[in-house]
C-alpha cells in the first residue's frame, strides 16, 4: 500500500490537530468498535466481494482496512498525510478474501474521482462530513442576527455529501454518520458551547501525540437532527434509506432517538 501525492488542498482546521496525534488518534476508546461498525456497514451495503468502496475522511485508515478485509477493494481519503501514513503501515494483513485497500491525499470538498465510479461512500465518526463548517466559513448566507438564506442552501457539509452522491454509481449507498443535534445539545458539557444558528458545537480539550506531548485544541464539529439529514440528502439527489441513532461500536438498526451521540444516513443514489 502506498500514500500517492494528491495536488495542495486548502488549509482546513482539522489539519494540523491529525498531524499532532498520528497514531495516538487510535487510542481513543471511540476507536475500538471498528469491527463492529465494519461487520454492519457490510450487512447494510450488502458489502460483495470485489466492491468498490471509498471512505471520504478516512484518518488513520481503521475503517479502510476492516471492510477490505470483508473482500471490499476500498479507497481511503484523507487530507492528513500523516494519518495517510499510519493508514498504509497500520492496516496489517488484509485476509483471504481478495480486498485490497489504497489512500489518497485529497480534501473532501474536493473529491478526485469520476462521477459514479464507486459502488458505496461511507464518511464515519466525522472524517469528512461533519467538519467543514469551522471557524471563518460561511453557513447558507446565514448572519448574526440570523436571517439569511435557508442554512441548507450552500452548507459546507450538505456540498460534501453532494460530491459523495455524484461518485457513486447509480443504485449504490451514501453512509455517513453525524454528531446528533439532540444527544449534544441534551447532554452538552462544560468544554462546549453550541451555536444554535449554525448547529456547530465547538469544543476546547487537550490532545495528546505518540509521544506525550500534549497541546490545547479548538474542534468545530457539526450537528444535525434526522430531518437535516434527510433535507440534504434529498438535495445531493439521494434518497433515504434510513436514519438510525447509533453509538461508536453499538451500530444498530434503532429508531433515531436523543439517547445516542450519532444519527447514521443510508441513502441511495437512484437509478
Amino acid at each position: 500500500m502506498t500514500v500517492p501525492p494528491g495536488p495542495p488542498s486548502p488549509a482546513r482546521w482539522f489539519e494540523p490537530l491529525a498531524d499532532h496525534l498520528g497514531a495516538a488518534y487510535l487510542r481513543y476508546s471511540f476507536t475500538y468498535g471498528t469491527e463492529q461498525e465494519a461487520t454492519f456497514l457490510a450487512g447494510v451495503l450488502d458489502l460483495q466481494p470485489g466492491a468498490v468502496v471509498l471512505d471520504v475522511g478516512c484518518g488513520p485508515g481503521r475503517h479502510v482496512a476492516a471492510l477490505a478485509r470483508r473482500g471490499a477493494h476500498v479507497v481511503g481519503l484523507d487530507l492528513s498525510a500523516r494519518f495517510l501514513e499510519v493508514a498504509a503501515r497500520g492496516a496489517g494483513p488484509l485476509g483471504d478474501r481478495g480486498g485490497s485497500a489504497r489512500y489518497v491525499r485529497a480534501d473532501a470538498g474536493a473529491l478526485p474521482l469520476r462521477p459514479g465510479s464507486v459502488d458505496a461512500v461511507v464518511s464515519l465518526c466525522q472524517g469528512g462530513f461533519g467538519l467543514m463548517a469551522g471557524p471563518g466559513v460561511a453557513d447558507g448566507g446565514v448572519g448574526a442576527d440570523g436571517w439569511g438564506a435557508s442554512p441548507l442552501a450552500g452548507d459546507p457539509d450538505g456540498d460534501v455529501l453532494v460530491q459523495m452522491a455524484q461518485a457513486v454509481r447509480p443504485g449504490g449507498h451514501v453512509v455517513v454518520s453525524a454528531f446528533s443535534s439532540y444527544f449534544q445539545v441534551r447532554y452538552l458539557e462544560d468544554h462546549d458551547a453550541f451555536d444554535a444558528t449554525r448547529g456547530v458545537n465547538h469544543e476546547r480539550t487537550e490532545i495528546r501525540s505518540e509521544t506525550g506531548l500534549t497541546t490545547t485544541a479548538d474542534l468545530w464539529t457539526s450537528c444535525f437532527t434526522p430531518r437535516e439529514l434527510r433535507l440534504l440528502a434529498e438535495r445531493a439527489g439521494l434518497v433515504v434509506r434510513a436514519t438510525w441513532s447509533v453509538t461508536p461500536g453499538d451500530y444498530a438498526r434503532r429508531p433515531a432517538g436523543t439517547d445516542h451521540p450519532e444519527l447514521l444516513l443510508v441513502a441511495v443514489r437512484p437509478l
